[in-house]
Order: C-alpha cells, then sequence, then structure tokens
C-alpha cells in the first residue's frame, strides 16, 4: 500500500486531520465515522485521512478532501492494538498529517503529531460492570475489561488532549485518571435521520400490526450486561399489574440467543427470565433493524426505556426525543444531561420503580405531551456540524501550539 499522499504546506490554513478508525465496529465508533466524516468532506479547511476497520469500507467514500486507507489487520482488539502501534507512527507521517484523532478508547503511544483521543466508553470506569461479571461468574470478560481499562487509562494520560462526549462522563474519565478532559456532545442530524422512506420490512410491520392497542415499548439496543436488560424484564409482570390488564409489549432490536449480539454476551440469563417471568408473549425480539429505517420504528412505538446502569452518551436516547416519544431511564447523570425534562428518571436496579414511572406516562396523556414537547425541543440541542467545529478548533489550538514550542 502507498500512503505517500504529500506533505501540506506547513503555513497553509488548511489543517490535515488523521482519524484512526479501525476500532469502529459497533455502536457509537459506527455512528461516530458516519456523521462526521461526511461532514469533514465538505469543508475547506480541513483534510482528511481516516484509516478504516472492516466494517466501514463500503460505506466510507473518498472525495477530493478525503483520503481513506483500508488495511487488513486482527479484528480482535489486542491484534488490532499492536498493530496500531506497531504501523500508525509511520502511515501518519507519510500521509502529511498535523493532529492524530484516536476514535476508538486507546492512545497510540508514540504519535509523531499531537494527538486527540476520543474517550467513550464507560465500562472501564464502571464498578457496577465489574461487579456485574463477577456475579455472573463471567471471569474471562472481567480480565479482559481489566487489562483493556488499563490501558484506556494510560491513554488518557498520554494523549494531548482526551475528549468525552459528554459532561458527566469527563468528569468520570478526571476522577480516574488524574488528568484533564474536556467534553464535546457528540452530535445528531434530524434530516439525515428521518430521510430515508423505505418502509419497515415486512416481518416487522406484521409484529407491529399485531400489537395494535398495545402499550409499545421500545429499546435500541444489541444485548450486553450493561444495558440492564434484566431490570427491563423484570419490570414487565409488575407494569402489567398497574396497568390492570392493558397489554404491554417490548420491543427488543435484538435476539436473547446465543452468538445473535456482538461480543462474547451470554444471553442464556435473560432467555431464561422471560421464560421464568411469564413475558414471552410480551417481548417481541426484532433483531436487529437497519439504522436508515429505525425512525419508522420509534414512531411506532409509545415510550422509550433506557435502563442501562452505564453509559457515556446514548444516541437512542436523541433519537427517541427527536421521534416524539417519551423517555423512562435510569437515573445516570449523564441520562439527566442528555435528556433533561425530557424524561422520567428511576433507580438503575429497581424494577419497581421503573413500572411505577412508566405507568405514569401510560396513564397520563398531558404528561406524555409534556414529555414530547420537551424531548423534541432538546433533540435540537445536538448537531454533528457543531460537534466537528469544536473538534477542528481544537485540533488547530493544539497544532498552533506546536507550531510556537517548535518556533520557540
Amino acid at each position: 500500500m502507498g500512503w505517500d499522499l504529500g506533505v501540506m504546506d506547513l503555513h497553509s490554513k488548511m489543517i490535515h486531520l488523521f482519524i484512526n478508525a479501525l476500532a469502529a465496529s459497533a455502536g457509537g465508533g459506527l455512528t461516530y465515522v458516519r456523521n462526521v466524516v461526511p461532514l469533514l468532506s465538505v469543508r475547506e479547511d480541513v483534510r482528511t485521512t481516516v484509516l478504516l476497520g472492516e466494517t466501514l469500507r463500503r460505506e466510507v467514500t473518498e472525495s477530493d478532501r478525503v483520503i481513506v486507507l483500508r488495511v487488513d489487520c486482527s479484528e480482535r482488539a489486542g491484534g488490532r492494538f499492536w498493530y496500531e502501534q506497531r504501523n500508525l507512527p509511520n502511515m501518519i507521517r507519510h500521509s502529511g498529517a498535523d493532529i492524530l484523532l484516536s476514535a476508538g478508547n486507546f492512545a497510540l503511544y508514540n504519535s509523531p503529531v499531537p494527538q486527540i483521543l476520543l474517550s467513550r466508553n464507560a465500562l472501564y470506569t464502571s464498578s457496577d460492570f465489574m461487579r456485574d461479571l463477577r456475579d455472573r461468574g463471567d471471569y474471562r470478560l472481567w480480565l479482559d475489561t481489566e487489562v483493556k481499562g488499563a490501558l484506556a487509562r494510560l491513554s488518557v494520560r498520554t494523549a494531548d488532549c482526551t475528549v468525552a462526549p459528554s459532561a458527566a462522563f469527563a468528569t468520570d474519565l478526571r476522577e480516574w485518571t488524574g488528568k484533564e478532559v474536556i467534553s464535546i456532545h457528540h452530535g445528531f442530524d434530524h434530516e439525515a435521520f428521518f430521510r430515508d422512506r423505505t418502509p419497515l420490512p415486512e416481518s416487522v410491520q406484521v409484529r407491529l400490526a399485531a400489537t395494535e392497542g398495545s402499550l409499545r415499548l421500545l429499546f435500541v439496543s444489541h444485548y450486553n450486561y450493561y444495558r440492564n436488560f434484566e431490570t427491563l424484564l423484570r419490570a414487565l409482570p409488575l407494569l402489567r399489574e398497574r396497568l390492570c390488564g392493558r397489554e404491554v409489549k417490548l420491543f427488543l432490536t435484538c435476539r436473547l440467543e446465543p452468538k445473535a449480539n456482538p461480543g462474547s454476551y451470554r444471553t442464556d440469563e435473560a432467555a431464561a427470565l422471560v421464560s421464568r417471568l411469564g413475558v414471552t408473549e410480551s417481548v417481541v425480539q426484532l433483531g436487529p433493524v437497519p439504522h436508515s429505517q429505525l425512525h419508522h420504528l420509534y414512531g411506532a412505538c409509545d415510550l422509550y426505556v433506557a435502563p442501562a446502569y452505564a453509559e457515556s452518551f446514548a444516541h437512542p436516547l436523541v433519537e427517541a426525543m427527536a421521534s416524539r416519544l417519551p423517555i423512562v431511564a435510569s437515573d445516570l447523570p449523564v441520562h439527566r444531561e442528555i435528556c433533561g425534562d425530557a424524561a422520567l428518571y428511576f433507580p438503575r436496579f429497581s424494577p419497581h420503580d421503573l413500572a411505577v414511572e412508566i405507568s405514569r406516562i401510560a396513564q397520563s396523556p398531558d404528561l406524555t405531551t409534556k414529555l414530547s414537547a420537551s424531548g423534541v425541543r432538546r433533540s435540537q440541542d445536538f448537531s454533528w456540524s457543531r460537534h466537528v467545529d469544536e473538534m477542528i478548533s481544537l485540533a488547530n489550538s493544539l497544532v498552533g501550539s506546536k507550531k510556537v514550542l517548535q518556533a520557540a
């Protein structure tokens, strides 16, 4: 592979940004690259080289201002990490980049240019997650998280600047590492989110039609432990009692089946819980829904639930608010920061309180209207364009500081 793209004139006003997005393979990483790179491609003040892994190869295209590097390396975190440490410094030098944006929680330890680290994995700072892993006996994942957490902490201490997607998570990182961390909210593109008019798959439409008249709850997530599926499932029979027999349907964009979700999370306990609680008919396991069609699913449901016990931003909350859905969320500082008065909150491990808050909304049209209106207003505060503006401003300040030091 040839990486010699020409070195940018150091006196030019244009900045050359190198984005390491090899780790963008699911969730927030994919959302970030999908939204940020197209905005960078139309700016006149930045040139971008982006390094991609397998997942995004067909989604990101080159343009006059965006060069895409595609490499073959291990998809396992350890193999990818060592590949980056060995190969990225030369790739960055050959590209002529002024600054590195490490988009996957881990820094490059010998970066030849100033480095901005995007840190968004709340699991490394979560005592709840580590306790959950021990309780489940998942010691392999516990050890894996401990090792990655140590590398992530060292990464924050290594990078020239670390950016968190929320002020609440930035506070957690500061306390965890003793280093300054700034917050720049991730964004939302209202027009892009609602653009696709392709209807939901027929199989999904059929299942929605079969639940007409039910209270439709929605939770958009792959199955994992920290999204706290079990508390949500335990709330369902309690909710049915409070609603005096009204049917409740919980729509999941995953399946509680082995090997049906990213990562090594075991679904057997959650699947057994569904059966034991007698809520099999209430849990509608749709499986993954294309992101471009998700707005149809939000629009077909009555209420969004977010029971996670660890979080750094939560894009589905913004999507739900933009879709006019009232929200019940676990009482995390991050959730309060993102939703404000557009949600009701419950203690994160209390199925009873979760059922109480859902029933409050289900039984009050006025509260539903109030939360929906607040959510639409709040969703307008998130902008990918504003995020990119702030990131480029930060990059320019770091490059400018380096030039001043070199001149001195």
